[in-house]
């Protein structure tokens, strides 16, 4: 049966499915380093601030915003590169008929948010 199943045209919507879920993680990469570019910039505004003012926010920051929202962008642009990545690899399988589904990639950007989300939540609240 796998003999015949080799012998199917490659499909458009394979490749298409595939291109897909490409843009969805682009889109993904995209939001993160969004929201990391706002993070850096109200850090750099809250300084703004106390340098217009001449005084200290009453805010009980660290100076963590700024490494947060770098970070954050980072991991954006790695989201995108490794999207790219699997992207590229899944095109080749499906046209060597040869795919196999991994949940590697998905598996590790999901543990690395959980974990930076789980850093924010302890910066807020030490902030509270």
């Amino acid at each position: 049966m796998a003999e015949q199943e080799r012998k199917e045209p490659y499909k458009p919507n394979d490749h298409l499915a595939n291109e897909r879920t490409y843009l969805a993680w682009v889109r993904t990469g995209i939001g993160i380093m969004a929201f990391g570019f706002v993070v850096v910039k109200f850090s750099i505004f809250v300084k703004q601030i106390e340098l217009a003012l001449q005084t200290k926010a009453n805010a009980h920051s660290h100076g963590y915003s700024a490494i947060i929202g770098i970070i954050l962008v980072s991991m954006g642009a790695l989201s995108i590169f490794f999207a790219f990545l699997q992207y590229k690899r899944t095109n080749k399988q499906l046209k060597t008929y040869t795919y196999t589904p991994s949940t590697i990639s998905v598996s590790m950007l999901t543990a690395v948010i959980l974990l930076i989300s789980m850093l924010l939540i302890a910066y807020l609240l030490q902030s509270v």
